[in-house]
């Protein structure tokens, strides 16, 4: 039997699409890259180009969901796994890397103390809230009505609420995300508005004898979106969380590469606790807890039983933990300013093709994200945005993606995450197929 790379079949994206559904649910296992009449399969990258089973190379502004700090195959980054890989794979045992991945973390974001690994984003906040929650000695945990935070069922609740099922702006309904979800975890729900100061207040004020952690991505309400926090209205939320004892949880698995320091560190918030993945695991599954020595110590076994049991086979395991070292130490403060510059000359160049091609839109930009959004307005929470999602809109953002692809693109829900691999020269290359993109689509 051949195991090798060259086993691999030379299907096309349409045939492997084929295959795919005769033993997967529709063909997928990640809904987030739907797409009709099939997607893309990748075959191979390298740098900031990624390789599809058509032999098509397109520049590419996803990097895994903001996993690929580096784009793809870092050299440093590879060596290490591969170094690593003819050492030891995973074990029972904590390795050295473990160590220096958490001193490193712990050396740079501001709330983290001490810190837990695990394998997913979605884990993380998942343990974050088990946290909280005995540290607290209340149940209820409080979120963005729109905010997203992983496959986690109580989290995702309310991720995407249509109109209709909203309820009153000051006692947003919780919405089940999936068929199936109990009534009675919903209940342990809280919604509130972003960025509306008094109506958190209050809201958080009402159950504050109920709820006991709130989470929040400080980004904003969630990926794609393009819709941002406003520093003040996190500066608040900080401040009621503390008056009325409840534990924040900052949700920087996306937004921790905004900068040297995190997101927390760039607007000067520091929550009880943060949620950490993608770009810290170099491109491998990683997720991380980390906090205030305080609130972690309900995982301590030092005085017996830990208040929160927390493990799993590949927490810890020493391929993330080096590869995340390795591709986190070169994340520099002048790497930041570069990834910055990037996407500031990137929204520049966006903003000027929005006008060449006459389409109203705007373009939002934080560090190495950059949304371009064809609202109305830059929407401030999630039902400015859904009221803006007019059909002629929806239908222009859902086609946008589509179309850059034909100009040599990989983006999806029009949102461009940057990495270190990418130039200028890839930058202008992106900016003027944009503008090819935004001229068909007004011709279509």
């Amino acid at each position: 039997m051949n195991l090798g790379i060259d086993a691999i079949s030379k299907d096309s994206s349409a045939r492997l699409f084929e295959r795919a559904r005769a033993v997967m649910p529709s063909g997928y296992t990640r809904n987030m890259l739907v797409t009709k009449p099939h997607p893309f399969y990748a075959v191979s990258a390298e740098g900031p180009y990624i390789t599809d089973a058509d032999g098509r190379t397109r520049i590419d502004w996803v990097n895994n969901f903001a996993s690929l700090i580096h784009g793809h195959n870092k050299r440093e980054v590879v060596e290490i796994i591969s170094q690593q890989a003819a050492r030891l794979l995973s074990a029972t045992m904590p390795a050295e890397w473990e160590v220096r991945l958490a001193e490193l973390l712990v050396e740079r974001i501001p709330s983290v103390e001490q810190i837990r690994f695990m394998n997913s984003g979605t884990e993380a906040n998942l343990i974050a809230i088990k946290a909280a929650r005995a540290f607290s000695g209340r149940s209820k945990v409080a979120k963005l009505e729109g905010g997203y935070h992983g496959q986690y069922d109580l989290l995702e609740a309310s991720y995407m609420p249509k109109a209709e099922e909203w309820g009153d702006r000051e006692r947003p309904a919780v919405l089940a995300h999936n068929a199936g979800t109990p009534r009675s975890l919903l209940d342990e729900l809280v919604l509130f508005p972003l960025n509306d100061i008094a109506t958190m207040r209050e809201i958080l004020m009402r159950h504050a004898s109920e709820v006991g952690t709130v989470i929040i991505d400080p980004s904003g309400l969630s990926l794609g979106t393009g819709v941002y926090a406003d520093r003040e209205f996190l500066v608040a939320l900080r401040e009621t969380t503390e008056r009325l004892g409840m534990v924040l949880i900052f949700d920087e698995v996306w937004s921790l590469r905004a900068g040297y320091n995190g997101t927390q560190g760039i607007i000067d918030v520091t929550p009880d606790l943060t949620t950490m993945g993608k770009m810290i695991g170099g491109g491998l599954p990683i997720g991380a807890v980390g906090g205030k020595r305080d609130v972690m110590s309900v995982f301590s076994v030092d005085q017996g039983e830990p208040k929160v049991k927390h493990s799993g086979t590949f927490t810890g395991n020493p391929m993330s933990m080096a590869a995340g070292f390795v591709a986190m130490s070169l994340m520099t403060p002048g790497a930041f300013d570069m990834l910055a510059a990037q996407g500031q000359r990137l929204a520049a160049g966006l903003k000027r093709a929005l006008v060449d091609t006459k389409t109203h839109g705007h373009v939002v930009n934080r560090g190495s994200m950059t949304n371009l959004l064809f609202t109305e307005s830059i929407p401030v929470d999630y039902r400015d945005l859904y009221a803006q999602l007019t059909p002629a809109v929806s239908a222009l953002s859902a086609s946008m993606p589509k179309l850059m692809a034909v100009e040599g693109l990989h983006v999806l829900r029009n949102m461009f995450v940057g990495s270190t691999a990418i130039s200028d020269a890839d930058v202008d290359q992106t900016i003027a197929a944009a503008t090819r993109a935004l001229t068909a689509a007004r011709q279509a």
